[in-house]
């Protein structure tokens, strides 16, 4: 029975491997190039089958629990087979939805979603068939229970069952022994890992090798976020020179646990002198190889791609972490957010008291304009608790109707922000979150005549990076938003002195095709690489710059270009400032579910596994010169080390003003 039943548990995850292949195969690999993934996931497989059938063959040494031998004993094997069923299949229920959603197999970080149950509960409902998935989830456990039943109803009458008197010690040692070593994983000293599936050559090979159950639990240890100090002291000398560190500037900086990056930063030659308002955009899933700016032959932003020629264009932006709550979290700190993949930093408690440089805009009033609600991911404790007078408009605050899970419509958002912006009499600082571009990709009925939608063939949609046609029409959408709330904007007094600066809060997983180096795709470069413009036609002087930034140089570009003193605790930069910070380009990029570190950097990216130490340097450019590769590695890995050890710390020592 132990075999048996171990047998069909394999190949009902075997046959569900094959449909993920089958259902996310776009990437271009054939059955037999990722072959090795199916060998490789039979072992993760066999992990998880043997543990129950270990678990069956051990509660079998107990008489009453003897399957063959006691009522007790069938109805308890079949009951945890029952439920071992019941598990398989919404653990890929769930992976299934996952992968969909994020390009990834199911992890420890899903379980943010409780946070937010209510919100995640109504997405999950608007995006996902979820009766018809539950039906199926009840119709399957239902077949596998009675195909179980009938298999040791006909090993019983066979009476030929696993605890029969001639050799029942020799069989359960060597079954026990068997079961064993399928668990382990493999004949060595170690035992089969997690890590093991990215030496197959790809994320994807890797990913299709992995089963849900290996990668959710191989996460949740790795769920709690420390620092050392004595890290973070080595890290200080590796970063000096691109921060600007030095005896002159510094004084007690390195001194543990205050100051640590504080520089006092006062107005640099060239800076605004009229008091300029800010409005800062923090665009959803803003995707750079999706946009129009790189030429997606989709053509999904013609609009935000023609102000793009009026603005300060920055084609290289990074953020530091893919999920809106780390944008978030980057663009009001400037720290890269390294919390564990289960948690984000706005919601631990320890890390609740931040300074923002947006409290150096002295007198000017304080605006967040979210459609929804900023219960999420407790980003409402993030900007009530440090950003000084603020005033947060939310869903209920609108007169605007509410569309989906995510509150009003980004248009209704846009213009509900400008009916207030344009009643102030004072400078203000203002950030407008979007939501849209989010499934269940809601297009308000409102606005379906004039925002027509597309239809296009699927292959070219896939070519060209997106899933479906809702989600392209979704990404259109908000460039359809944004051309409404220029319009609108540029008709009030306030449009001619306002700085206005738009950025993605994450990219999106995916395949970035010809539009970018392969590596770009390979990497994952795709869910950080987002778009950044400051947009002020009357301000500033249109240009493209294609150094390479991050989304926490948000703030600090801000004040310096307003023209605002300020102290700096970010890990970013003034991007206009090239007085000091020319030539030093780079971005730190965190990865919470695969816990990888990296730097992009001139031509290179390099990252790093926290777990396995692999090490990876590639181009991200088509073409590069002769150079020593080595010197080049240790540079970056010394940056990557030396950001992600001081955001750890950071994230915990960034504490506001008092009074603040």
């Amino acid at each position: 029975m132990v075999f048996s039943t171990g047998i069909i548990f394999l190949l009902i995850m075997s046959l569900l491997r094959l449909a993920l292949f089958f259902s996310f195969s776009r990437q271009g690999h054939s059955f037999g190039a990722v072959f090795s993934s199916f060998l490789l996931g039979i072992r993760y497989d066999l992990r998880y089958v043997g543990i129950l059938e270990l678990l069956i063959l051990l509660t079998g040494l107990v008489p009453f629990l003897d399957p063959f031998r006691h009522k007790i004993g069938r109805k308890w094997a079949l009951g945890l087979l029952g439920l071992a069923a019941f598990l398989v299949l919404f653990f890929y229920s769930v992976d299934f939805a996952h992968y969909s959603y994020l390009s990834q197999r199911l992890n420890a970080s899903v379980l943010n979603y409780l946070t937010d149950a209510g919100i995640s509960a109504s997405m999950v409902w608007q995006t996902y068939p979820v009766m018809r998935m539950l039906l199926l989830l009840i119709v399957g456990v239902w077949l596998v229970r009675k195909g179980l039943k009938a298999l040791f109803g006909s090993i019983q009458r066979s009476g030929t069952g696993p605890v029969t008197r001639k050799g029942r010690i020799g069989w359960w040692v060597v079954a026990f022994l068997l079961l064993g070593l399928g668990v382990f994983g493999r004949v060595g000293q170690y035992p089969l890992r997690w890590s093991d599936a990215f030496t197959l050559g790809s994320d994807y090979q890797a990913a299709l090798a992995l089963n849900p159950f290996q990668s959710f639990f191989s996460s949740l240890k790795f769920r709690h976020s420390v620092y050392s100090e004595a890290r973070v002291r080595e890290a200080i000398p590796a970063l000096g020179g691109y921060f600007g560190w030095d005896n002159s500037v510094k004084g007690d900086s390195a001194s543990l646990p205050g100051g640590l990056c504080l520089r006092k930063v006062v107005p640099r030659p060239g800076s605004l002198t009229s008091r300029p308002n800010v409005v800062v955009v923090i665009c959803e899933s803003f995707s750079a190889y999706k946009s129009s700016m790189w030429g997606n032959p989709l053509n999904t932003t013609p609009f935000f791609n023609s102000i793009c020629g009026q603005g300060i264009f920055f084609d290289h932006c990074f953020t530091p972490s893919y999920g809106t709550a780390r944008g978030v979290w980057a663009v009001i700190t400037g720290i890269p957010d390294v919390a564990a993949a289960t948690t984000t930093s706005s919601r631990n408690p320890s890390a609740v008291d931040q300074h923002t440089i947006i409290n150096d805009f002295k007198d000017y009033e304080k605006f967040y304009f979210l459609g929804g609600s900023t219960s999420w991911a407790n980003i409402r404790g993030l900007l009530t608790n440090n950003i000084q007078g603020l005033h947060l408009y939310e869903q209920q605050n609108y007169s605007a109707p509410k569309v989906d899970v995510w509150g009003i419509s980004d248009k209704n958002l846009f213009l509900e922000a400008n009916k207030v912006l344009r009643q102030q009499e004072r400078p203000f600082f203002a950030i407008i979150q979007t939501a849209d571009n989010h499934r269940p990709y809601t297009i308000p009925e409102e606005d379906r005549a004039a925002f027509r939608l597309r239809k296009v063939a699927d292959d070219s949609l896939h070519r060209y990076g997106f899933e479906n046609n809702d989600e392209m029409n979704a990404f259109r959408y908000t460039d359809f938003g944004y051309e409404t709330f220029i319009q609108a904007a540029s008709k009030e007094k306030y449009f001619d002195n306002t700085v206005f600066l738009f950025v993605g809060d994450h990219g999106i997983p995916g395949d970035a095709g010809k539009q970018f180096p392969r590596a770009w795709t390979d990497q994952r470069l795709t869910s950080e690489h987002v778009p950044m413009l400051i947009y002020a036609p009357k301000l500033v002087r249109a240009e493209r710059l294609h150094g390479i930034c991050s989304q926490v140089d948000v703030l600090p570009t801000l004040a310096g270009l307003c023209g605002i003193s300020y102290d700096n605790t970010t890990l970013g930069r003034d991007l206009l400032d090239t007085a000091h910070f020319s030539g030093k380009e780079m971005a730190f990029i965190y990865d919470p579910d695969d816990a990888d570190i990296g730097v992009v950097k001139g031509d290179f990216f390099y990252r790093r596994g926290l777990k396995t130490g692999k090490e990876e340097l590639v181009p991200v450019v088509d073409s590069v010169g002769a150079v020593q590769k080595e010197p080049v590695l240790k540079e970056m890995k010394e940056l990557s080390e030396g950001m992600y050890e001081l955001s750890r710390y950071m994230l915990l020592q960034n504490k506001k003003k008092d009074g603040l």
